[in-house]
């Protein structure tokens, strides 16, 4: 097992992407169990492959014991009260990471 990841897909409400954005970097460098942040907004896909969801986020731990104390950290517990009210849809996936190519 390569890990323990964190995937988050979101469509935000109008006007809160920025916000939002600016809380999870945050959030992120706070919190040493997270170890890699990843984000981006999607530019490519159809909307009816995308289904509405505009940005995805994926967060890397060492273990599922990480994860866990990320969840219960008080940054991450404050946090998700705020960005539960900016968004409109979301998909969770959290999951053991299984490589079947490496980077290179």
């Amino acid at each position: 097992m390569a890990g323990f990841k964190h995937l988050v897909i979101v469509k935000f409400k109008e006007g809160t992407a920025d916000d939002m954005l600016k809380g999870m970097e945050k959030l992120v460098s706070e919190i040493d169990a997270v170890k890699s942040f990843e984000w981006g907004q999607d530019i490519e896909s159809e909307e009816m492959l995308r289904q509405g969801f505009t940005h995805a986020f994926l967060m890397t731990f060492n273990s599922k014991e990480d994860y866990t104390a990320f969840v219960g950290h008080p940054s991450h517990v404050e946090f998700s009260a705020t960005f539960s009210t900016a968004i409109d849809k979301v998909v969770l996936l959290d999951f053991p990471c299984v490589v079947a190519k490496g980077s290179a």
